[in-house]
This record gives structure tokens, sequence and C-alpha cells, in this order.
């Protein structure tokens, strides 16, 4: 069964404000709905990474942001709480907290202490592909060799083959970007790169990993809907979720929680994974 992660963020800068609760009541009460409704995990980030946001903060103030998100989470709910940051102090202090999952969209590869990190709290890690270095060619086989590197980085530092998953990081390979947690990408533009991603995603599965991937509300769907508006794409990241499932995804990464769980529910139900 495909398992629904639900994002809260607590930095007011992220692309969709629809995501952002700051007040202990809004974040009680968005993690308590997102238990009802059958999400499995919450995902909570305190600096957005964006590619073409200005969006870096200080880590004291994502450490902060943070341990005050999951105090509150954790008296709400019993979802497993993933912390979304690619700086390992800040992992650190959320794991402390109570996370127990870090989804790092560098792949463990931006902070050379994430691995020891995770290691050391014996936490699942979410890798996303990442490269320091321009990149080109072949989509899927890029992608591939990213994401090995990261599972090698993740093996090497002694996490269990699987407490690994992996994640083809859509929205985060731009030709472009205002800080250093993207991909710059040549030869494609990222539009033609995440439509690929999501139309070849099966073919991450010889990885032998969960696939999680997170195309909600991304720009690649505005551009192809002419929606500047995050809050304007519900309906087009839903239908990238359902095509995400039938191609062989294992976890949803969403803004959407009900929504998204009443389409994973139907896609699973009429590919014959619910018992129907």
């Amino acid at each position: 069964m495909v398992r629904i992660m639900g994002i809260v963020n607590v930095s007011p800068e992220s692309f969709y404000k629809g995501s952002v609760k700051v007040t202990e009541e809004d974040i009680a009460r968005t993690v308590a709905s997102m238990e009802e409704y059958g999400a499995s995990i919450v995902d909570v980030g305190a600096m957005s990474t964006a590619p073409y946001l200005d969006t870096v903060v200080p880590v004291e103030e994502e450490i902060a942001r943070l341990k005050h998100a999951i105090k509150v989470i954790k008296d709400s709910c019993s979802l497993t709480i993933s912390v979304d940051t690619p700086r390992a102090k800040t992992a650190d202090a959320a794991l402390n907290a109570g996370a127990t999952v870090i989804n790092d969209v560098t792949g463990l590869k931006y902070d050379p202490d994430m691995a020891r990190t995770a290691k050391e709290h014996s936490a699942s890690v979410i890798v996303s592909a990442y490269s320091k270095h321009k990149v080109q060619g072949d989509v899927i086989a890029t992608t591939l060799e990213l994401l090995k590197e990261s599972i090698d980085v993740a093996v090497d530092a002694g996490i269990d083959e699987d407490k690994i998953i992996v994640d083809p990081a859509i929205g985060f390979f731009r030709e472009h970007g205002r800080h250093e947690f993207f991909t710059k990408l040549e030869g494609m533009t990222w539009l033609e790169r995440d439509l690929a991603v999501v139309r070849r995603l099966r073919e991450l599965k010889v990885l032998g990993k969960e696939v999680c991937v997170s195309p909600s509300r991304k720009s690649f769907i505005g551009r192809i809907l002419n929606l500047d508006k995050p809050e304007d794409r519900l309906y087009g990241s839903l239908a990238v979720e359902a095509v995400c499932i039938i191609n062989g995804a294992d976890i949803i990464r969403t803004h959407n929680v009900k929504e998204s769980i009443q389409v994973a529910r139907v896609v699973e139900a009429i590919m014959g994974r619910c018992g129907w």
C-alpha cells in the first residue's frame, strides 16, 4: 500500500503558503487531521529549499523552528516524523527532539556529517538525486547514478540498507538557482527533466529501494497548466500523483493529504492492490 507523507512547513518563506503552519494550534490541528485522513508520515521543514527562492536561514533559526514544531507534533499525533533539511546540525537537533527520518534533498552529499548523524540516531534516510556539479545526459541513467552514489554514502556510514529510501528530486534540477541545494542541469529544460522522471519512474525500482516522490504543486505543473500560483495547482498535482503510483511510487509526499489519500486508494483498487 502506498504511504502518504504530509508536508508541514514552519518556514514562512516556503513556496506554497498553504503548507505554512507557524502557531502551535495550526500545527497541532494540521497533523491531527493528517493522521485522521490516513497519512503515515509528517515531513517537517523549517527552511525552504526551492531552487528559485532566496530562502536560506541561519542554522540556529532552522533548529529553533524545528524543535518547537516537533514538540507540538509529538503531543498531537503518533505519525512518524521526518525532518526536511540538508544540514547535519539541524538534523541532529531534530532527531534528538523526536524525529526518526532525515529527508535530505542533497542525498547526504552537501553536508559531510549528515550520514554519520543519521547512523548515530539509527534514523531512516530519504536521499534525493543530487550533484554539486552540472549534469546532462539520459534523465534516468543520470538519476540512477546520483542515487547510487547517495546509497553508497549511506551504506559506508553504516546505515542499514532497509532504512534507505530514494527520491528522484522532482523540481530540484534547474538551469539556475539561488543556493547550493539543487542540481544544475544542462542539455534539457527542467520541465523536460521532471516530465521524464514521472514518465519513467518505474525504472528507479532497479535500485531495490522504496521510491518517494514529491510532485505536489511544483513548477512543472504550473508550466503545463499556465498556472503561476501554487495555490491553483491541486488538480494537476493529484493527476501527477496518480501517474506516479501507477508507475511504482511507494511514498507520496504531498501538501494535500486528504485528496492524495483518496487518489492513492482508488488507484490501488483499480490496480488490484487493495483486495477489491
